[in-house]
């Protein structure tokens, strides 16, 4: 199998819901049982907005309002899988939370006691902070 000839894209979204951050338990490799951003790969013919409201609603339920983008994130050694790159938003969750699709559990955590988390999801929230406390300071 030859390698891939460019890198694979993914979107991830930091969802505030119930003043709290969402986060999922993955259930597959790599990274599995260890929590995470909700998040997936972008379909062939979808914009990377319509798959972080696809990935989040699959994997928790939540219907999501996107509100900010946080950044692009393509070290090419953040997915051991291959080259993936990720656009990361900011979104609020309404809905009843479940996990799905690919998601072991799905669970609500404070911005102070977020555990450690798959890929380089800390770097996403952390570059979110300011935004986070922004909106957490609305709702």
């Amino acid at each position: 199998m030859s390698p891939p000839s460019s890198p694979s894209l993914t979107v991830d979204a930091v969802i505030l819901y119930k003043n709290r951050l969402v986060l999922i338990k993955r259930k597959n490799p790599p990274y599995q049982g260890k929590f995470a951003l909700p998040g997936g790969f972008v379909e062939v013919g979808e914009s990377t907005e319509k798959a972080a409201v696809r990935e989040a609603f699959e994997e928790t339920g939540l219907s999501i309002e996107l509100v900010k983008l946080i950044g692009v994130y393509s070290d090419p050694r953040r997915d051991p899988r291959r080259h993936t790159v990720s656009v990361c938003y900011l979104a609020t969750g309404q809905g009843q939370l479940r996990s799905g699709s690919d998601a072991a559990d799905v669970e609500l955590f404070e911005l102070d006691s977020i555990p450690e988390l798959a890929f380089d999801h800390d770097k996403m929230i952390n570059d979110a902070k300011s935004d986070i406390n922004a909106v957490l300071s609305q709702m």
